[in-house]
């Protein structure tokens, strides 16, 4: 019996899946916990119409994504922090405090998560931190941090 899985199942298949089990294991344990519907038209159509619409989505986002790694690789985001003088910082510039300024200087909102630092900086410059924006699209921005 074919069948469309409606959530991951180990050893079958992924969610969203048209797959080919036995009746019985169909019937008798599929079915009735609502793991899998059974490969009707209508339910194929409909698997075919969520594939469609989930690869839209994915390839709205990426181009999103594509837009946002091209004006970051413009863009020189300033960054004011505490100092003691000589160039030196009282602690260190998180990505917590770039994605803020990120969002006051310009209205983008980045997950600070997102935001890669390479070591800590603690002193006064410029630096470069990689922004990763998902889709396998990672794009440089440059920090310049000022003393306060």
């Amino acid at each position: 019996m074919k069948v469309i899985l409606l959530q991951d199942v180990k050893g079958k298949g992924k969610k969203g899946q048209m797959i080919e089990v036995s009746d019985g294991y169909a019937r008798n344990y599929m079915l009735p916990r609502k793991i899998a519907v059974e490969a009707t038209a209508d339910a194929v159509n409909t698997m075919k119409m969520n594939d469609k619409a989930a690869a839209e989505k994915a390839a709205k986002e990426r181009a999103e994504a594509v837009e946002l790694s091209k004006k970051l690789r413009e863009m020189t985001l300033t960054v004011s922090a505490k100092g003691g003088g000589a160039g030196k910082l009282f602690g260190s510039v998180t990505n917590q405090e770039i994605a803020d300024a990120l969002k006051a200087s310009t209205g983008i909102v980045l997950d600070k998560r997102k935001i890669v630092i390479a070591e800590p900086i603690k002193t006064v410059g410029t630096f470069t931190v990689q922004c990763k924006l998902g889709y396998e699209i990672v794009a440089p921005l440059t920090v310049k941090i000022v003393e306060a």
